[in-house]
């Protein structure tokens, strides 16, 4: 069961490196309909991702209770480790895409904030905020 949650966990993985490769490039596009669109997929896949990883977790720390004399390196077997350390590479690849596709919507955001603050210029208020320039409102709506 052990090695079938592994290879399930990655599949999930490998997954969501392909959606969050898919909205890298519908973001380079301006397409944002479409990633809108994969929310509710990355979020199921992302979902059955934390169980099959508590799965995972669960059955390594059975193994570690019922043999608490032995090492972990001896309890699984070789391909069960080679798994492992799969596991770890692709979450690597992910979190490392993750950061990739983060400065895309860190710069998006930003053009956004700065279009609608071209638009309807603030005031800083001290530690309170910011509030819309009411002249600038009226000017607009002249």
């Amino acid at each position: 069961m052990l090695m079938h949650n592994l290879e399930k966990a990655i599949e999930d993985l490998e997954r969501l490196m392909e959606l969050t490769s898919m909205d890298i490039e519908d973001i380079k596009r301006a397409r944002h309909d479409a990633m809108f669109e994969r929310i509710a997929l990355k979020e199921r896949t992302l979902e059955s991702f934390e169980k099959r990883k508590a799965r995972i977790d669960g059955e390594i720390a059975a193994l570690q209770k019922a043999y608490p004399e032995s090492d972990l390196s001896e309890l699984l077997e070789d391909e069960t480790r080679r798994r492992l350390g799969e596991l770890r590479d692709t979450l690597e690849k992910l979190q490392s895409l993750n950061r990739y596709y983060a400065r895309f919507v860190i710069t998006v955001g930003e053009f956004y904030n700065s279009l609608y603050e071209e638009m309807f210029p603030i005031e800083k208020d001290g530690y309170t905020g910011k509030s819309p320039k009411v002249a600038s409102l009226i000017e607009l709506r002249v």
